[in-house]
């Protein structure tokens, strides 16, 4: 069993991976970074017990981290818990994804984690959205290679610009409104926000498909956000909430001699 960790802005996701590539356990802790590596273990510890998981018995860990300042933390953390020495992906580390782009280096790690794991599991070519705090849709073409991608503001950004950036907008949680011509203001927001992400996404989609000569093999779509607003898009896209920690086990054993 692998512990995979994808640490993002909001959120930490991490899960149990076990041989044939199956997220057992999906858990979510929130990002802090004034957390410490002891705090850190303790609260990754509490979960995996509660699912009945013991930390001790992992074979290896893998940790994809955007929030630079929490990589080595989480490192001494999955130390402490496990006792292993967590795989960090990055530079130097073994993928098996060609990366077409002007500047390789910059790619971020779970941008290419998921990669990896549509490239082995879905249909090509393949875009994935993945939506967290930024809404990221990733295209990898026919032949397995990562072509680039597009980036827009995640839902939970737009909400908080739309309320901190206005005198009169409230904080609305996100649920789909009665009509998309909605008849007040709270519903007029998320109108906007659930209709206006679904069709912006659908828009980059139809653009995707333009510079791939064709139409997608599969569309996949991770990340919190993704089941609330993908089913209003309308393009086929399939839900795959695991799809990022696989990519990571996957990442995991091509870097084991």
């Amino acid at each position: 069993m692998i512990l995979a960790i994808d640490s993002g802005n909001t959120h930490i996701t991490f899960g149990c991976v076990d041989e044939t590539n199956t997220v057992r356990q999906l858990l979510r802790l929130p990002t802090d970074r004034s957390q410490t590596e002891y705090g850190y273990a303790a609260s990754l510890r509490q979960a995996l017990e509660l699912c009945g998981v013991d930390a001790t018995r992992f074979e290896g860990a893998i940790i994809s981290c955007v929030v630079p300042p929490l990589t080595d933390v989480l490192v001494r953390a999955v130390r402490l818990l496990t006792g292993l020495e967590a795989l960090v992906v990055g530079a130097g580390v073994k993928t098996g994804l060609h990366i077409c782009i002007n500047d390789p280096g910059t790619v971020a790690s779970d941008l290419v984690s998921a990669a990896v794991a549509a490239k082995e599991e879905y249909p090509l070519p393949c875009v994935i959205v993945d939506m967290g705090t930024a809404t990221t849709l990733t295209a990898v073409d026919e032949n397995g290679r990562y072509v680039g991608g597009a980036i827009l503001p995640g839902v939970g950004l737009s909400l908080d610009a739309l309320a901190q950036g206005t005198a009169l907008l409230p904080n609305v949680e996100i649920r789909p409104p009665r009509n998309v011509i909605a008849a007040n203001t709270a519903d007029s927001m998320r109108s906007g926000i659930l209709y206006g992400t679904a069709g912006a996404i659908d828009g980059l989609l139809d653009r995707f498909a333009e510079e791939l000569g064709r139409e997608p093999a599969s569309i996949v779509a991770t990340g919190g956000m993704s089941a609330r607003i993908c089913p209003y898009c309308r393009h086929t896209v399939i839900l795959d909430e695991t799809l990022l920690l696989k990519g990571l086990a996957r990442i995991w054993r091509k870097n084991q001699k």
